[in-house]
């Protein structure tokens, strides 16, 4: 699940003649833990499934969650032959994962305990992986912002800027969703695989 704060782009026209600049992608990352319980694989399910955050427009609750803030600030400058280009893109995105963190592993059962775990690491993987897809498309809206070619007017070049950053961003929201599809559909034999391979690895000696 992921949550997208698209970026207004800040304009700035530079007017006076400047070294050639180039744009910048800022990442940084963070996170958030929630807390729930559960004795038996069951309670687990429900726990995530209660306490878990929510997407917000549906409010179905999902066992983690990233949320994801995309920044941008465009300078613009006049050539001297009266065109405008693009001098710098900057953009920043900040992702903050959303993750379970159990409170009775303590005492539970070695069985409860492996099932936790890889489910766990498979939720983290998860949201890991939103978080690299954002990256993924933050780099790729620098880019394609630098690469615009120079148009007679700011005003045109702002809302050629503008477009582009809806464009792209819409393409990142696919990539997400198309993501979110696979995973659903691949969870129980990744599941099995894990559990089996876990438990074949304790029992080598």
């Amino acid at each position: 699940m992921n949550r997208l704060a698209r970026p207004a782009l800040a304009a700035l026209l530079i007017l006076a003649p400047a070294p050639a600049s180039h744009g910048e992608v800022l990442i940084s990352k963070s996170y958030q833990y929630f807390s729930i319980g559960g004795r038996t694989a069951m309670e687990l399910d429900e726990e995530l499934a209660r306490r878990g955050p929510s997407t917000s427009n549906t409010n179905t609750r999902h066992p983690g969650a990233t949320q994801m803030t995309f920044k941008g600030t465009v300078n613009y400058k006049s050539t001297e032959g009266g065109r405008c280009r693009i001098d710098s893109a900057d953009i920043s995105l900040h992702t903050k994962l959303i993750l379970p963190r159990w409170r009775n592993r303590k005492g539970a059962s070695p069985d409860l305990v492996t099932i936790w775990d890889v489910l766990s690491r498979d939720i983290k993987r998860h949201e890991e992986r939103h978080a690299e897809i954002a990256r993924q498309y933050a780099r790729k809206l620098e880019k394609g912002l630098m690469d615009l070619p120079p148009l007679k007017e700011c005003s045109a070049m702002e809302a050629a800027a503008n477009k582009l950053s809806d464009k792209i961003l819409d393409r990142h929201d696919r990539a997400q969703a198309r993501f979110d599809r696979a995973e659903a559909a691949s969870f129980s034999r990744r599941m099995a695989r894990m559990l089996r391979f876990r438990s074949e690895s304790q029992d080598t000696p």
